[in-house]
């Protein structure tokens, strides 16, 4: 008998839709190599949830007091958070990804995407 992911994806869509925020996923795109041009960057919505992390956890290297685990609702994102991308919170804090986490564990459904934001990359 399989796991249901779905249902597991729907219990953390339901939590962060009453518990988080509005947010947006930023992607930018590089200028094409050959005609040049700006960077476009692009604004998904989402909804998310910014907290800090445990303190045993920050050793100040790879976790830093100011960085941010930030739960990301799968459902209705158009794309997947990746480092390079920032999640901005509603409170209009921009954070940059520094890791990502899709907790996919069948290969086909995202649960719930978990990125480590930090403000200064």
């Amino acid at each position: 008998m399989a796991f249901n992911y779905a249902r597991l994806q729907a219990i953390a869509q339901r939590l962060i839709e009453k518990f988080g925020q509005t947010g947006t996923v930023t992607r930018i795109a590089p200028p094409d190599p050959v005609l040049g041009g700006d960077p476009v960057e692009t604004a998904y919505p989402a909804k998310l949830v910014p907290m800090s992390y445990d303190q045993r956890y920050v050793d100040g290297t790879n976790i830093r007091a100011s960085d941010r685990q930030i739960y990301i609702s799968s459902v209705g994102l158009a794309i997947k958070p990746t480092v390079g991308d920032e999640a901005v919170t509603a409170d209009g804090i921009a954070y940059h990804v520094i890791a990502a986490d899709p907790n996919n564990y069948d290969g086909i459904t995202d649960v719930v995407f978990i990125v480590q934001g930090r403000t200064n990359p």
